[in-house]
């Protein structure tokens, strides 16, 4: 892909996080990849949306050295770096502190699925990671961010379940590409909502298996007849 187009993509995927009150002050940030080129383009560190210019969007190679723009990449850079390496169909990511998917991330719980909102997009719970050790927050702390969530995808499809909370952090979500990426941290942060607000109706509230797969299914399965063909 062009990589001002691509620019350009992720600087429209960026401002979509404020039109969906996902993010307040410089709170977020999205990349892009172009698998062709192995080159991320991603948010500048600390700029305000209504400042922020296409051209502002910071290009880095997979082993983070910036390759085009005058700014500072997002201080979050090798995390959505260790992403890409290892989620290899993922086109975009995306970090909020979104308010519920963080409450969740803060009480150190998975987002649990308790309805077909959530199973349309995640086929399962979404996973929170584990505490992170004292020399990974010493150490490589944002790369090591990204390690530990995907050590938290161990035996799971990031694909089935594009998103995850980092413990005491907030949440990433990922897809084919950054306008993906975003609309699933939008559901994210809903079902976060609507997870939140059945507990305190009904702490027992459950979801039944059969209607989970039914629906993940019918949109994501081999089958899957949801929407226009």
């Amino acid at each position: 892909m062009d990589l001002k187009l691509l620019k350009e993509e992720v600087y429209q995927a960026n401002l979509d996080l404020v039109r969906h009150n996902l993010v307040i002050f410089t709170w977020g940030n999205v990349s892009a990849i172009d698998r062709s080129t192995g080159l991320v383009v991603i948010k500048p560190s600390g700029v305000a949306y209504d400042e922020m210019k296409a051209e502002d969007m910071v290009v880095v190679d997979l082993d983070g050295n910036v390759v085009e723009g005058t700014l500072k990449p997002s201080s979050d850079t090798p995390t959505h770096i260790e992403l890409y390496k290892h989620f290899s169909q993922i086109g975009g990511v995306v970090h909020t502190h979104s308010t519920y998917a963080t409450a969740w991330a803060q009480a150190g719980r998975d987002i649990p699925i308790l309805g077909t909102t959530h199973a349309d997009y995640f086929a399962d719970d979404i996973p929170c990671t584990r505490d992170m050790s004292q020399e990974e927050i010493e150490g490589q702390y944002e790369k090591d961010t990204g390690t530990v969530i995907v050590e938290t995808f161990n035996g799971i499809n990031p694909n089935h379940i594009p998103g995850v909370i980092v413990k005491n952090h907030g949440p990433f979500s990922w897809g084919k590409d950054a306008h993906e990426a975003v609309h699933n941290s939008v559901v994210l942060e809903q079902v976060a909502k609507m997870a939140f607000v059945s507990l305190s109706v009904n702490p027992k509230s459950t979801m039944n298996p059969l209607l989970t797969k039914k629906h993940f299914d019918r949109k994501h399965g081999a089958n899957a007849y949801y929407g226009q063909s």
